[in-house]
């Protein structure tokens, strides 16, 4: 059974920064590319970046710069350390991979 756990998240100024992670199991990990997503109040899921099994990553224009994907094989986690967040980064942030297996999804609001 595939299970993606989520944790972090939370309220945070403009200019702040938050990190969030994504536990996996029930997959060969190391094998697998890992995505996380995003969906704001009356829009649609967007993918934020990606890191492929051999550490390679991709990042939507919006975030790049700003936002850094990561994977632990050993652990089988997946991070994503989000820098400088902006009002525009409210979210709620989902971890990906397959076509099939998402995580709980964690609320990310950015506001003073």
């Amino acid at each position: 059974q595939v299970q993606l756990v989520q944790s972090g998240g939370g309220l945070v100024q403009p200019g702040g920064s938050l990190r969030l992670s994504c536990a996996a199991s029930g997959i060969a990990f190391n094998y697998y590319t890992m995505n996380w997503y995003r969906q704001a109040p009356g829009k649609q899921r967007e993918l934020v970046a990606t890191i492929t099994s051999d550490g390679t990553t991709n990042y939507a224009d919006s975030v790049k710069g700003r936002f850094a994907i990561t994977r632990d094989n050993a652990r089988t986690t997946v991070a994503l350390q989000m820098n400088s967040l902006q009002p525009e980064d409210t979210a709620i942030y989902f971890c990906n991979t397959g076509c099939c297996y998402w995580g709980q999804g964690t609320q990310v609001t950015v506001s003073s």
